[in-house]
């Protein structure tokens, strides 16, 4: 199950009547893992439709932490959080977004969805290392792996989700697998959708890529 209303960052009081509802809904159909993502969406009483970034301080970490362990002693659970892509930074942060993962991560005991498409996007957006990012997570509390397509607009880029995987997201997330083992992933498309052969070739190549990473990193016998 994978939301994206939880605003488990924002200023506001997490919002009862749907943490109430998403239980009801676990208890029903017991997913494997119920995830969100790292960021905040609403404004006052209204949602604002979109994934935004938080400032990684040490008091924003507490304030996640708090309601992380909120929503989890409700769903009886971890919470898997997805890192985000952003356009902007906060100028008062103190850490980077994979550090405040981990921390976060060490103090409730929620593990980590790897979105390598959102990574390679923030990367671009913001020019950090994307590999440096991927490595500065802890890979045991990594339980899904998320790969999407985005739209390039030459200095910035856009997480669409309309477009195939773009090659260096391919190369990332093979990188990533030969350090991670075999995990769980997931190919996300939301719009502009391409005749069925296409999209089963994006999976036959993940498919493809992840056995080829397996193969040579197996002992030999």
């Amino acid at each position: 199950m994978h939301g994206v209303s939880l605003s488990i960052g924002g200023p506001h009081a997490i919002d009862s009547d749907y943490l109430r509802q998403l239980k009801a809904l676990a208890d029903r159909v017991q997913p494997h893992w119920i995830s969100d993502h790292l960021c905040w969406s609403r404004g006052n009483a209204h949602h604002l439709h979109d994934l935004l970034p938080l400032p990684f301080t040490q008091e924003s970490l507490l304030h996640v932490a708090g309601r992380v362990r909120l929503v989890q002693d409700v769903l009886q659970r971890p919470l898997v959080l997805e890192n985000v892509s952003a356009y902007l930074q906060w100028t008062t942060s103190s850490m980077g977004e994979a550090q405040f993962l981990a921390e976060l991560s060490n103090l409730t005991g929620c593990e980590l969805l790897l979105d390598v498409n959102n990574v390679y996007i923030s990367s671009r957006n913001q020019g950090f290392d994307a590999w440096q990012f991927i490595m500065a997570l802890p890979h045991e509390r990594i339980r899904q792996i998320h790969l999407a397509g985005h739209s390039d607009y030459g200095q910035y880029l856009i997480d669409t989700h309309d477009q195939p995987i773009a090659d260096p997201v391919w190369t990332l997330y093979a990188k990533a697998l030969s350090y991670l083992g075999p995990t769980a992933t997931l190919i996300e498309r939301d719009d502009l959708f391409p005749p069925l052969d296409e999209l089963l070739a994006e999976l036959e190549k993940a498919r493809t890529l992840a056995a080829g990473v397996f193969k040579r990193a197996a002992p030999c016998a």
